[in-house]
């Protein structure tokens, strides 16, 4: 993201970067950037993405927590999220949803999320609740036999390099699991 300083003391033009796959694309819209100096209040970075008929995105999550409140402002999602939080009473349990258009989901810190474009192209709006950092992410495969996730998907879905080396949920680490407040 790069932050421009405009002739208004405080005023600045936040141009994000765009990052392509064969899945579509992603551009980070807001981050809250240190120094700023400006109280943008809980949330600290919108993300769009644009993504395939077929594009499946996740399961992921940030650490040390992250909450995301996911929009879909254009088309249909098959929309989870995955209990991770160590020592949870739900660890391992899911909630999936068909969002279309103009509907949101919060996923609250310590849940994995992941979605699927169904019925055509879709976008969908991320608002953060913390920045997004290389050393904190962290994931889980979305086809994971012990979630028993049941994808409306005919066929393999397209999935990210990175998404598809993601490790099982028995494979995980305490290190990589959030932990209850």
């Amino acid at each position: 993201m790069q932050v421009i300083d405009t002739d208004l003391p405080g005023v600045r033009v936040l141009a994000p970067a765009v990052h392509g796959d064969d899945r579509g694309e992603l551009r980070e819209l807001f981050r809250d950037p240190a120094g700023a100096g400006a109280d943008f209040g809980p949330i600290r970075q919108i993300n769009l993405t644009r993504s395939v008929a077929g594009a499946l995105r996740g399961l992921h999550w940030q650490l040390p927590r992250q909450g995301k409140l996911v929009w879909v402002t254009r088309g249909r999602v098959f929309d989870v999220a995955v209990d991770v939080r160590a020592g949870s009473d739900t660890f391992g349990r899911h909630a999936a949803v068909e969002l279309g258009t103009g509907q949101g989901l919060w996923i609250p810190p310590g849940f994995a999320h992941g979605l699927l474009a169904v019925g055509g192209d879709c976008d969908v709006i991320y608002a953060l609740s913390e920045p997004y950092e290389l050393r904190g992410q962290r994931g889980v495969r979305w086809d994971d036999p012990q979630l028993g996730i049941d994808w409306p998907v005919d066929g393999a879905p397209i999935v990210s390099a990175r998404d598809a080396a993601l490790p099982r949920l028995r494979e995980l680490g305490d290190e990589d699991l959030p932990h209850r407040p």
